[in-house]
């Protein structure tokens, strides 16, 4: 039966971003929030779907941490879970990702149309040079900026290699940062055909101020900031 239940939410969810996705190219003319609108709830729609079909609901966590304007997101990256929740755990955002994804049809068309920052892995020093400038100028829009510092999905009880992309730009960007974590991969796995009935818990850790940010020196920040973000994705399971 769970597998009839994942097979069904799995073909709904395809069909659900392509739509979504197409409603915000459609509105994309009529400025950023009318597509956003549609992106919320593509987002709240998955989850619904998520709940009745697989059993699966989500908890957020730590909302008290959030400022209250835009700043460096630094997130967890298990699963396809927390990319789909993004639009309603964050307000107005862009990601930093893989410029890649920009080729999927509609969702990637979706992606490039909204402002998001694709970079291209084989130029580390050309991505720095576009995730100060392109996420400089977002952050001072007051749209917030969401970045995975692995990289790519890591297992669940796994830690990836984090990257300080996130961290040079909010020293440059004088921003702070507010890390996330979660097991979204305990119950919808990197890959993972079958989705696991259960609670994906969101939880936001205590936002680090722009002042703080600033003053640390870079690798501290970074071994910082994975040992939280570990330690409390352990802790949730994931």
């Amino acid at each position: 039966m769970l597998l009839i239940r994942s097979a069904l939410f799995n073909v709904c969810f395809m069909v659900l971003t392509a739509l979504f996705s197409l409603l915000i190219i459609l509105f994309r003319p009529f400025g950023f929030s009318a597509s956003w609108v549609w992106a919320k709830m593509w987002s709240h729609t998955v989850f619904l779907l998520l709940r009745l079909l697989c059993g699966i609901r989500i908890v957020i966590e730590g909302r008290e941490h959030m400022p209250d304007h835009a700043c460096v997101v630094v997130a967890k990256h298990q699963s396809a879970a927390e990319t789909v929740a993004m639009p309603i755990l964050v307000p107005p955002y862009t990601w930093i990702l893989k410029r890649e994804l920009f080729n999927i049809p509609f969702f990637g068309w979706a992606l490039a149309l909204m402002g998001t920052i694709g970079i291209r892995r084989g130029s580390p020093r050309e991505a720095i040079r576009q995730v100060i400038t392109d996420g400089t100028a977002m952050l001072a829009q007051q749209r917030w900026v969401v970045i995975f510092p692995e990289g790519t999905r890591a297992a669940v009880g796994t830690t990836g290699n984090y990257q300080p992309g996130g961290i040079i730009l909010a020293q440059k960007a004088k921003s702070g940062i507010l890390p996330m974590a979660h097991n979204a991969g305990a119950l919808w796995p990197k890959r993972g055909f079958i989705k696991t009935p259960g609670i994906i818990t969101f939880r936001f850790l205590p936002y680090i101020p722009a002042e703080q940010v600033v003053a640390m020196k870079r690798n501290e920040l970074l071994e910082r900031l994975k040992t939280d973000i570990e330690a409390a994705t352990r802790a949730l399971g994931g």
